[in-house]
């Protein structure tokens, strides 16, 4: 077909041009509307943009505009938005450099070679324009993501990296990105940019609807931002300029929220930084950073096998050993009976080995680690010992000892029937110690039961530690549903809200598949005590919940002080928050 479609009254209509069936002048057409789209300032230049948009994001690979000049394209088109504001605010333009940006990130984000075009092309000071904030947050979000797919890859990070607000831009975007979608956004629904409704929710939803997509978007844009960062966080050179207290401190609480469960965020970068020599002392020299990611490691966290590694890292380089000694052990001896986690095998025997080396190499100063430490990382030894001896051992001896360990642990449920706590976690000890340590599924069972007995003592920590275990024996990990809800239970005497919170869903997720009495109910409802611990934790948990303090929008109530968010700012319900984390742990299940 040589010639354009009579119904279309426009000779340079884009989506005519790509209709053109003789591949020599379709490619001439295409080429020369690159060439000049930017220099024209007729109506509709929106639509061709959004056609590329839907193209770009369809294929990403497809090399055919990116040969003809695509990038080149969609930067002037950027500056032509940043420069000229009667023309962005003509009919639908002001969406064109959003449009341009999206454009770019997507067609740099697999292939290496795009990218070194899209940096030939000049695309990189124009993002950075937009990720200064020339425009608004919308745009600073695709430019981050753009620029973080450019920063990917070794040929273009050097281009990146020369300019050198970047890095300080992506910082401070980090950190304030939730705050600025929730000021000039969220906060106020009857003065919401239009342009900005109809970005999210594609004309379709209300309020509500705008909400939720700019709580995803708001996570979005700060863990695009700390994905950048952690492309300069692989250079060393850059690491005095991340590992700044003020914003390692706030790492461990960037986990994105379950609207964007698929980016390990801050802990993520963590695991960069704490891989370097350099990175790990400032890491270590945080108050409160190691219990963090001890809580993290010891959580239903998609990441936790990163904190771990962290954890690993900085008990074994000798000069962070001695600041960490005292608080990391106590988190990795719970999960020394951990096999695979992830990509992690025998991750539970990579733990006891570190924290054996501890106690014996000289390089870590033996004198530093306190009796206590020592003592119970040589319980674990021992109990891996013992691992091994039962191996040999008679079965008859092995039935034996299981049978003794029944008992006792009948006389700890007496005991705790009748009101005796303290004897009944008494008992589950005993029986532990004669409980055979293959006899896993028995041992799941009596850490569980030791967990809710320090719940009643008022005793979190223990309860979390043997809440952990129970959950690193248990065939598949992080997957006994009792023992979930009483470490859910004491991260919420604890006052940590997003352990809490995971736990507590995951045993939504459980109770919907067990068989066990005192779990599933009837009708397939959420049980009411999980109903109310997972708002609760939800509330406290918000994306925004600091920014609504700090701007307004909810209010304290109660001798309690629970914080709760007026109408106008409504979260998901939990038959909502459990259909999509039952989606996201499908493939677990």
């Amino acid at each position: 077909m040589d010639k354009i479609s009579q119904d279309c009254p426009n000779p340079a209509c884009f989506f005519c041009l790509v209709k053109e069936g003789n591949p020599s002048k379709r490619r001439a057409s295409i080429l020369k509307f690159f060439r000049e789209l930017s220099s024209q300032d007729d109506d509709g230049q929106v639509l061709p943009i959004s056609g590329l948009w839907n193209t770009a994001m369809a294929h990403p690979n497809d090399p055919e505009f990116i040969e003809l000049g695509i990038f080149e394209c969609m930067t002037s088109l950027i500056w032509k938005g940043l420069k000229n504001r009667r023309w962005l605010s003509h009919d639908q333009n002001i969406y064109i450099p959003y449009y341009a940006a999206h454009i770019i990130g997507s067609y740099t984000m697999n292939m290496e070679e795009y990218a070194e075009s899209a940096v030939h092309a000049g695309v990189i000071p124009a993002l950075v324009e937009l990720l200064r904030g020339r425009l608004t947050w919308v745009e600073q979000r695709v430019a981050v993501r753009a620029l973080g797919h450019l920063a990917t890859y070794a040929s273009t990070f050097p281009a990146v990296a020369s300019h050198g607000e970047i890095l300080e831009l992506s910082i401070q975007l980090a950190l304030s990105s939730l705050e600025i979608v929730y000021t000039h956004f969220y906060q106020n629904a009857d003065r919401r940019l239009s342009y900005h409704c109809d970005l999210l929710t594609r004309g379709m939803g209300g309020v509500e609807m705008e909400s939720r997509k700019a709580e995803e978007w708001a996570s979005q844009l700060q863990c695009w931002s700390l994905q950048l960062i952690n492309c300069f966080a692989f250079k060393q050179e850059f690491l005095s300029t991340i590992c700044k207290p003020d914003f390692l401190l706030k790492l461990p609480g960037m986990w994105g929220g379950l609207v964007n469960e698929n980016s390990p965020a801050g802990i993520g970068l963590l695991r960069t930084i704490c891989h370097h020599k350099l990175g790990k002392g400032p890491v270590a020299s945080c108050p409160g950073m190691i219990e963090a990611l001890c809580n993290i490691a010891r959580s239903s966290d998609d990441w936790q096998s990163m904190a771990i590694d962290c954890l690993l890292w900085l008990l074994q380089d000798p000069t962070t050993c001695r600041k960490v000694i005292e608080t990391a052990p106590p988190a990795l001896l719970d999960l020394a009976d951990i096999s695979t986690l992830g990509d992690h095998k025998k991750l539970g025997d990579s733990i006891v080995n570190v924290l054996q080396d501890c106690i014996t190499s000289q390089g870590i100063a033996h004198n530093s680690v306190s009796s206590r430490i020592q003592d119970e990382i040589e319980e674990t030894l021992s109990s891996r010992q013992r691992f091994k001896w039962e191996k040999n051992m008679p079965k008859e001896d092995l039935h034996i000892k299981q049978a003794a360990s029944l008992v006792v642990k009948l006389e700890g449920n007496s005991l705790f029937s009748a009101g005796n706590i303290s004897g009944a976690a008494s008992k589950y000890s005993e029986a532990l110690s004669l409980c055979p340590m293959r006899s896993k599924k028995e041992r799941v069972v009596l850490f569980s039961n030791r967990a809710q007995c320090h719940l009643l003592l008022q005793q979190p920590l223990a309860a979390i530690s043997d809440a952990t275990r129970a959950l690193c024996l248990h065939n598949p990990v992080n997957r006994h549903a009792k023992s979930l809800w009483r470490r859910a239970q004491a991260y919420d005497m604890l006052g940590l809200a997003k352990e809490s919170v995971l736990d507590a869903i995951l045993f939504v997720n459980e109770c919907s598949h067990s068989t066990d009495p005192d779990l599933s109910s009837r009708q397939n409802k959420v049980p009411d005590y999980a109903d109310r611990l997972v708002k609760k934790q939800m509330r406290e948990a918000w994306l925004f919940k600091e920014a609504a303090i700090k701007h307004g929008g909810v209010h304290m109530e109660g001798q309690n002080g629970e914080v709760k968010m007026t109408d106008k700012y409504k979260k998901p319900s939990l038959k909502d928050l459990q259909r999509a984390y039952l989606q996201l742990r499908e493939d677990e299940a």
